[in-house]
């Protein structure tokens, strides 16, 4: 999955997840619906699907995009971000290299991280079906 081609890509995202997971774009803050998904479950790698973070580990941080304190174990990847002037940590899924979003070091314990992620980098997968 990860050596996919731009057009392969673009078959299989939305132009905005396009530009977000493969040209490490930002989505405008406030937009997701998963800022505000409060069930039980896992939010996956909205392009190949992997399983980063579980809904235990999310937390509201004011920002206008989804935050977790802790991603799955091996799931993420990071490199140094020095656009815009300033050096960031960037994450990315470890599955398939999609731009997901920053680490900063501003989130509640246990960890004192905050991974803020564009919530249309991701998938949220409820652990209970809706029920009608």
């Amino acid at each position: 999955m990860a050596d996919q081609t731009d057009e392969e890509w673009r078959k299989a995202l939305t132009p905005e997840q396009f530009h977000v997971l493969r040209e490490h774009g930002t989505e405008r803050a406030g937009t997701s619906p998963l800022n505000v998904e409060k069930r039980e479950g896992t939010f996956a790698c909205g392009a190949c699907g992997q399983p980063l973070f579980t809904s235990d580990t999310k937390f509201e941080s004011g920002t206008g995009w989804p935050s977790f304190y802790r991603p799955i174990d091996g799931t993420i990847a990071t490199t140094t971000d020095r656009s815009y002037g300033m050096t960031r940590v960037e994450v990315h899924c470890a599955g398939c290299g999609g731009h997901l979003g920053h680490l900063f070091p501003d989130g509640p314990k246990p960890t004192g991280d905050r991974y803020c992620m564009n919530g249309v980098a991701l998938e949220f997968r409820p652990t209970v079906a809706d029920r009608p």
